[in-house]
């Protein structure tokens, strides 16, 4: 199959950091379409609104962007005791959700869809990756000066684990990259089994 040049379907600058990272040339269309959700099983909504942000960027391309691009869409969700934790509202919100992540073990979904063309005909692959994380107790003065620092406001969870929140991460179990927003290793090996990334062979 002739090499497909890659969209990314996010705006999410963590995405594009860990893409540019292992070498992947890409373009970033982020998805305009309004997300649906049919499932309470975070496995199963990453998988669902991953597929409907790349279907929407493909679906948006010429016939002629089709036959050349392949699309990359993405989503990333929290779960803690069963209960997905988005994106948080305002203050108070952030404050519940890493009240309840404190001294607890949650869990971080991404869900990552393909889709691209091959000879006229479309093609989409999905997977999701799953990564446990394990906070340490915090007290209420710790998680007001968390969010103080502005970083709960964007994203799920209400933390980011590569910023100041790292102070209460006592490990994880996974792909740490998962919990940033895009589990790269296993994007690049699905690819390989696709044909979407070329695998070097030695002579």
């Amino acid at each position: 199959m002739k090499k497909k040049k890659l969209i990314l379907a996010s705006a999410s600058p963590r995405r594009r950091e860990l893409m540019t990272q292992i070498g992947l040339n890409f373009t970033v269309k982020p998805s305009l379409c309004e997300e649906k959700i049919t499932s309470t099983a975070p496995s199963l909504v990453v998988r669902e609104l991953s597929a409907q942000k790349a279907e929407n960027v493909f679906s948006s391309l010429s016939d002629q962007e089709k036959a050349e691009n392949a699309v990359i869409g993405s989503d990333t969700v929290v779960a803690c005791e069963g209960k997905i934790l988005g994106k948080p509202r305002d203050r108070e919100d952030a404050f519940a959700m890493l009240s309840s992540l404190a001294g607890n073990t949650h869990q971080v979904y991404t869900g990552v869809t393909l889709v691209w063309e091959e000879e006229g005909v479309k093609k989409s692959h999905t997977f999701y990756e799953e990564t446990k994380v394990k906070v340490a107790s915090m007290s209420k003065e710790e998680i007001d000066r968390y969010i103080e620092t502005g970083e709960p406001s964007d994203k799920a969870g209400a933390y980011g684990i590569q910023g100041a929140f790292a102070a209460f991460v006592l490990g994880i179990e996974g792909d740490y990259n998962n919990v940033v927003g895009l589990p790269v290793c296993r994007l690049y090996q699905e690819m390989k089994k696709t044909g979407l990334a070329e695998e070097e062979r030695g002579n």
